[in-house]
Formats: C-alpha cells, sequence, structure tokens
C-alpha cells in the first residue's frame, strides 16, 4: 500500500512525534510505500504572528505542496497525525479533489477545547465542549495564557465546522481510547467515523512476566497535571516503600526541596532517562505510579508498563481508568487525593503476590492489544475502511 503521512511538528518535540516515527517504522517494516510530508512549528518565527494565525485556518502552502505531493507519489490513503499550526485543513481539501482518502489521528482534544487538554487552573474543565465558538477558553485565555492566541486556535475548529470540514474531508477519525471517542461525539463528530486503535509499543522489553521487582516507580513530566504534588504528599504518609522518580520538569526544583524538606530519603530522582533505560527501571519496579489529573490522551508509559509486566496503579480519570483494569492490570486511585494514593501505594507494597499476578494480567493485555503486529492489524483496517468510504 502507497501511504502519505501528514504531520506537524511541534517546538518541543513530544508523545504525537515518537507516534508519528514508529508508525512511520511500523508501515515501512510491513513492506508498504511511505512517503512524508512534515512542517515544523519553529517555522512560526519566521512568518510573523498574522501570516502564522492565517495559515492555522488556511494554509495555501500547504495546499499546493500536499497538491504536488498526491500528484508525484499518488497514495491509496493519506494519514494525518496533527495539522496545527502550518499545515492546517487546507491539506485535506487537497486529498478530497485528487480522490485520496483522509484518516486522521485524534491525538489530543484541540478539535473541542482551544488548550487541546481539557484542563484550566490544574483541574479539568469541558466548558468549552460542544460550544462554537468556545467563548469561556477565549476569555480564560486557556492557551499559552493568551487570549488572541487562544482565538486562533478556537477560530480555527469554529470556522471548519461551520464549513463542514471535519464531517466531510475526513473519511475516518482514529481515538485513541473510548473515552476519547465519546468525547469526539459528544461534541459532533459522527460516531461511525471513529475507530479506536491505541498507541502501541514498538519492540517487545521483555521475553514474560516473572521478574523479582521492588518498589514504586513514577515516569513522567514534572508539571502540575501529572499530579506530582499529590503523589509527594502521599509519601509522606508511605513508610519505607522506595519510589523512584524518573523525568524533569517545571516542578523539579519544588519537588527536591519537598523531599528535602520532609526527609523522605525513600524518595530517589533519575532525571531524564533513555528510552532503555526507563525499560529498566520499569523491569526491575514492583508497581508503576500514575497520577495524572487531567484526562491524558494515550500515555504511552502505561503500555510499556503493561509490556514490562509491571501493573499500574493509576488516577481514575479519562483514558487512564479505561487503559489500566481495576484489580486486574493494575488498581485505581481517586485523582488528586493524597490520602487515596497512600492507602493503595501500601497494599501494593505489602501484597507483592497479588501485584505480580496483576503483572502478568498486564503484560498479556499488552499481547493482546499493544504490539506492534496489532497495531499494524488495526491501521489496515482503518485504511481499508477510509478508502471503501471515498469510493462510494
Amino acid at each position: 500500500m502507497k501511504i502519505l503521512l501528514v504531520h506537524n511538528r511541534y517546538r518541543q518535540a513530544g508523545g504525537e512525534d515518537a507516534v508519528f516515527e514508529a508508525e512511520k517504522a511500523l508501515l515501512i517494516e510491513h513492506g508498504h510505500e511511505v512517503r512524508e510530508f512534515v512542517r515544523d512549528n519553529r517555522e512560526i518565527e519566521s512568518l510573523g504572528k498574522f501570516a502564522s494565525a492565517g495559515s492555522a485556518i488556511w494554509s495555501r502552502r500547504s495546499h499546493r505542496a500536499i497538491q504536488q505531493s498526491l500528484s508525484d507519489f499518488r497514495p491509496d490513503v493519506a494519514h494525518f497525525h496533527n495539522t496545527f499550526m502550518l499545515v492546517s485543513p487546507a491539506a485535506y481539501y487537497a486529498c478530497r479533489e485528487a480522490r485520496v482518502p483522509v484518516v486522521q489521528t485524534l491525538h489530543n482534544y484541540r478539535l473541542l477545547c482551544p488548550a487541546a487538554t481539557f484542563l484550566r487552573d490544574g483541574r479539568v474543565c469541558e466548558e468549552c465542549l460542544g460550544k462554537i465558538p468556545p467563548l469561556p477558553g477565549i476569555w480564560h485565555a486557556c492557551w499559552r495564557g493568551s487570549r488572541t492566541q487562544t482565538a486562533v486556535a478556537a477560530a480555527v475548529y469554529s470556522i471548519h465546522y461551520w464549513l463542514g470540514t471535519w464531517q466531510t474531508q475526513v473519511d475516518r477519525y482514529i481515538a485513541l481510547t473510548e473515552f476519547a471517542r465519546q468525547k469526539f461525539i459528544a461534541a459532533g463528530l459522527a460516531a461511525p467515523k471513529i475507530t479506536v486503535k491505541p498507541n502501541f509499543v514498538a519492540r517487545h522489553p521483555l521475553a514474560g512476566p516473572g521478574a523479582k521487582r521492588r518498589g514504586a516507580l513514577f515516569v513522567g513530566r514534572l508539571a502540575p497535571e501529572k499530579g506530582i504534588r499529590t503523589l509527594l504528599n502521599a509519601w509522606r504518609n508511605a513508610g519505607d516503600i522506595p519510589l523512584q522518580i524518573v523525568g524533569d520538569g517545571p516542578l523539579r526544583e519544588e519537588a527536591e526541596a519537598f523531599v528535602k524538606q520532609h526527609n523522605l530519603k525513600q524518595i530517589e530522582f533519575s532525571g531524564w532517562l533513555a528510552r532503555e533505560a526507563v525499560l529498566q527501571r520499569m523491569r526491575a519496579a514492583q508497581f508503576l505510579v500514575f497520577p495524572s489529573e487531567w484526562y491524558e490522551g494515550f500515555p504511552l508509559t502505561l503500555a510499556e508498563a503493561f509490556a514490562c509486566a509491571t501493573p499500574v496503579l493509576a488516577s481514575k480519570l479519562g483514558g487512564m481508568a479505561e487503559i489500566v483494569t481495576d484489580g486486574n492490570t493494575g488498581l485505581h486511585v481517586e485523582s488528586g487525593n493524597a490520602h487515596a494514593w497512600t492507602e493503595k501505594s501500601i497494599w501494593a507494597w505489602t501484597h507483592p503476590d497479588e501485584m505480580q499476578a496483576l503483572g502478568a494480567n498486564a503484560w498479556h493485555a499488552y499481547e493482546e492489544k499493544y504490539t506492534a503486529e496489532k497495531n499494524h492489524e488495526l491501521l489496515m483496517d482503518i485504511y481499508a475502511r477510509a478508502i471503501a468510504e471515498r469510493g462510494r
């Protein structure tokens, strides 16, 4: 199959960029002919504010370039990952003109929330869900703390909603969880067009469950929405449970000061680590703690933990509560409740046999849902459905 992959990189590399690269490698590995069209938001600095705002709504440059790529390559399908800000929805129209089916992965909630996160002032917020235009988000300056920049993000969705772009120019959408799928349906996207396909772990990091483990592990950005403050408060009363914190972020200095102030010698900060080093720590941990306090998309960390046969204590919130099955692949914990995190962590620490059983279940869940082979199978089905839809 010939596949055109389209992506708009962010100024700072993130999870969406990693998924784009992983899926590209997966398709090439399976013998597909792949070409990519990529723009980078670092280009904005040379465009100026007004030009970049206009490009976010309709980029003539991207429209022309996609037309040329389609003409030269003649793909069977075009798979979009991100269009914001410089690819723009104009690229969909180029595909429609060339009769090339369009698949769009919904990595975040930008079509529903100007900030793309359903998060405001450290709390879950759905004030903009279903509102065209999303005026609450503009008023609260939800994106980058700027009403002007938030208005640009809101305009992209609103104008293309009124144009019918989201309903007529995209043949199939990919949601990362059923939770996310239901949010997009609630906002007006056609349910039959949205298929759930999770992220995947490209390489198998573990031959099977059963390794000897000790302690808890946190992997993630040290930021308020990730629940790091709640976790540290929980560990004040968690006894001598070892906790290794892998990651960096704006709260790193505050977190280290908190640990020193409260003499929490069982907590170790490792900073940012390469993926292989992270997986080594996952294989050695008794359980992973994931106390995030926003909906999340599909945290690859969870799939990696499953692949390492490591059970997860996760917030009972958003996609996390769907990915981690309570009492089967891990335990649910009330989001933002330090006492609840203390109790569940102590239980996990004092019940190693039960946690090992949950880890075995997590590994089987990985084998069933999150392998590269399973992901390729799902992608092929989605592409086939998009081709059939465009044919009609």
